[in-house]
């Protein structure tokens, strides 16, 4: 049998746990827009199994570690050419005329709206 500072306690919290659900429930519409994608990620991370879990021959090639012997294609680098006071960063050699100079930092490409 519990002493009564034990039953108090756990009443307590009880009562602590069941007002804060009351109070998430009665605030859902101010919090649950932003949590609710999020939620719904979680919940199918947790519920669905990775890629890892998957037999070798039914796992995506992305999710397969290298073999031993192959290497994956090296990233182009980027190149900065210089050409009538105009800039162009490019992966490609730079065109007759222009001048390639190294980059600088790092260089961030957006896709083009054609």
């Amino acid at each position: 049998m519990r002493s009564r500072t034990e039953r108090t306690v756990l009443t307590a919290i009880a009562v602590v746990v069941v007002a804060a659900a009351a109070a998430a429930w009665w605030t859902r519409d101010a919090w649950l827009p932003q949590a609710g994608p999020w939620s719904e990620q979680m919940w199918k991370k947790i519920t669905r199994p990775g890629p890892d879990t998957l037999p070798p021959d039914k796992r995506p090639a992305q999710a397969q570690p290298a073999r031993n012997g192959t290497s994956t294609p090296a990233a182009p680098q980027p190149r900065k050419c210089v050409q009538h006071g105009r800039t162009t960063y490019t992966d490609q050699p730079c065109p007759k005329g222009a001048q390639e100079q190294p980059v600088d930092g790092a260089v961030t490409s957006l896709p083009s709206a054609q």
